[in-house]
C-alpha cells in the first residue's frame, strides 16, 4: 500500500508548517538553508517525498524550507532568484529553462517525452548528462533529478467532441505564459491564452477560458472537474519537473553531502513517480463519478499535426541536431 495514501492531511500540513517555522533558528544552529519554492499544492504528491524523504535523508546538517503554492515565488520566476541567491532550490519544467538555454526546449514539446518510464531513461543515458552540463554550464545550477508529474490532458468545458486538433480550433486553451507553452497549445489546434496556474480555476468559471491542459492528479488538486465538462485524453506531454540547486552552493558541498543530497532527490521521486502513476489510474474512475465524459480522441492525428507546428516554429532550430533521434531511440 502506497505511504501517501490515507495520509492525515492535516498532520502533514502541521508538520510542514513546523518545518517553516524552524527556518529562523537554522543559521544559529549552523545548518545549510535550503529554500525551496514551487507552485503546486503542500499535499502534491512530490511535494510530500520532498518533505517527507528528501528532507531526511539529506541529512541534519541541512536544512529544508519548502515554500508551496508559489507564496514565495510566482511561477516563472523561480530559476531567477536560484542564480541570485534569493532561493536555493526549485523543481522547474523544462520550458523555464529553455528560457535561458533554448536547447531545453525540446524536452517539453509535444509526445516527445512519451511516459514516465521514458522520463526515467532520458535521464539515465547521456541524453541527460548533456542537458545537465548545459544546465551547470549556462543556467549555474545542478539537476539532482526529473521529477514525473503525469501526462497532460486536456480538460475542457462543453459537449463538443473533440477527436482531431481541428476540433480544437477557437478553444481557448489555458498554458502558462512562455513562448514554448503557447506553441505546444497551438500544437494541439487550440488557441492558448497564458494564465496562471492558480488563477486557472477562476479562469474556466468565469469563461475567460474555454478549458486546460494537465495531469490528472493535478485537475484534482485544483478541482478543475468542478468547472469543466470533458476529459480528453491526448497525452499530449509528460508533465516533469527538474529539482535543481544553485551550483556554487552544491560545489561548497563534501563529496558525501553531495551525493546523499543527489540520491534523497531520487529516492525522493522514485517514490511520489509510483504515486502519480498509481492516482491516473484511480482518477479516471473519479472523474468519470463527477459526471465527466472522458474518452480516447484519434492520438495518431494530434501527433502527426503537432509535429508540423513544431517543425515549421523558430523554437525547433534551437533542439540540438540530432538530438530529437537520439530521445526517440532510449
Amino acid at each position: 500500500m502506497s505511504t501517501f495514501k490515507g495520509m492525515d492531511r492535516r498532520r502533514f500540513l502541521a508538520g510542514a508548517a513546523a518545518l517553516l517555522a524552524g527556518a529562523a533558528n537554522a543559521q544559529t544552529a549552523g545548518k545549510i538553508n535550503l529554500r525551496f519554492s514551487d507552485v503546486t499544492t503542500a499535499d502534491a504528491p512530490r511535494s510530500v517525498a520532498l518533505v517527507q524523504t528528501f528532507a531526511r535523508d539529506i541529512g541534519e546538517e541541512f536544512n529544508f524550507q519548502p515554500y508551496f503554492g508559489g507564496v514565495l515565488y510566482k511561477q516563472g520566476t523561480e530559476l531567477v532568484a536560484v542564480q541570485r541567491g534569493n532561493l536555493e532550490m526549485a523543481n522547474l519544467p523544462p520550458s523555464d529553462f529553455a528560457n535561458q538555454a533554448p536547447e531545453f526546449d525540446i524536452l517539453g514539446a509535444a509526445y516527445v517525452v512519451r511516459d514516465a518510464a521514458h522520463l526515467d531513461r532520458i535521464f539515465k543515458s547521456d541524453v541527460g548528462e548533456a542537458f545537465r552540463k548545459a544546465a551547470r554550464e549556462k543556467l549555474g545550477v545542478v539537476i539532482l533529478a526529473p521529477a514525473y508529474y503525469g501526462m497532460r490532458q486536456v480538460n475542457i468545458k462543453g459537449k463538443k467532441k473533440i477527436r482531431t486538433p481541428e476540433d480544437l480550433a477557437g478553444v481557448k486553451l489555458r498554458m502558462p505564459a512562455g513562448e514554448g507553452w503557447q506553441l505546444l497549445g497551438r500544437s494541439l489546434g487550440a488557441n492558448p491564452v497564458p494564465v496562471a496556474y492558480a488563477e486557472t480555476y477562476t479562469a474556466l468559471q468565469t469563461g475567460v477560458i474555454d478549458g486546460q491542459d494537465n495531469p490528472l492528479v493535478n485537475d484534482k488538486l485544483m478541482k478543475f472537474y468542478e468547472v469543466t465538462n470533458q476529459i480528453v485524453l491526448t497525452g499530449h506531454n509528460v508533465g516533469f519537473g527538474m529539482l535543481i540547486v544553485r551550483a556554487n552552493l552544491f560545489d561548497s558541498l563534501s563529496p558525501a553531502q553531495q551525493q546523499r543530497m543527489m540520491a534523497a532527490a531520487q529516492k525522493a521521486f522514485a517514490g511520489s513517480n509510483a504515486e502519480y502513476l498509481r492516482q491516473e489510474q484511480e482518477l479516471l474512475a473519479f472523474f468519470k463519478a463527477q459526471g465527466l465524459d472522458i474518452y480516447t480522441p484519434d492520438v495518431k492525428a494530434f501527433q502527426a499535426y503537432a509535429q508540423r507546428q513544431y517543425l515549421q516554429s523558430p523554437l525547433s532550430r534551437s533542439w540540438p541536431p540530432g538530438m530529437l533521434e537520439r530521445i526517440n531511440a532510449l
